[in-house]
């Protein structure tokens, strides 16, 4: 299962940011989770399809209606089995 890490920076906290990458994910098939960090911005590890995680990197760089993703760093992950997605 391919594993891919983002750090989303922006007005990303505070937004639904967290729980719509949760809803976006699953309906992607994928698994993982999505947090809050100290700095502002939101760590996302998932896992699944390359396919879609690609889609998911897409939505990553808008977001929900209420964020403003200015960045998003990409890091691909060593393969790992990884079952539902939380958000903290």
């Amino acid at each position: 299962m391919s594993c891919k890490r983002f750090v989303v920076n922006g007005r990303v906290q505070g937004v639904w940011f967290r729980a719509s990458t949760r809803d976006t994910a699953l309906a992607l098939g994928l698994s993982g989770h999505a947090l809050n960090r100290a700095d502002g911005s939101v760590e996302v590890v998932a896992c699944g399809d390359a396919d879609a995680l690609d889609r998911l990197e897409t939505w990553l760089h808008q977001g929900p209606e209420l964020a403003k993703v200015d960045a998003v760093q990409v890091e691909d992950l060593p393969d790992q089995a990884v079952s539902g997605f939380r958000t903290g």
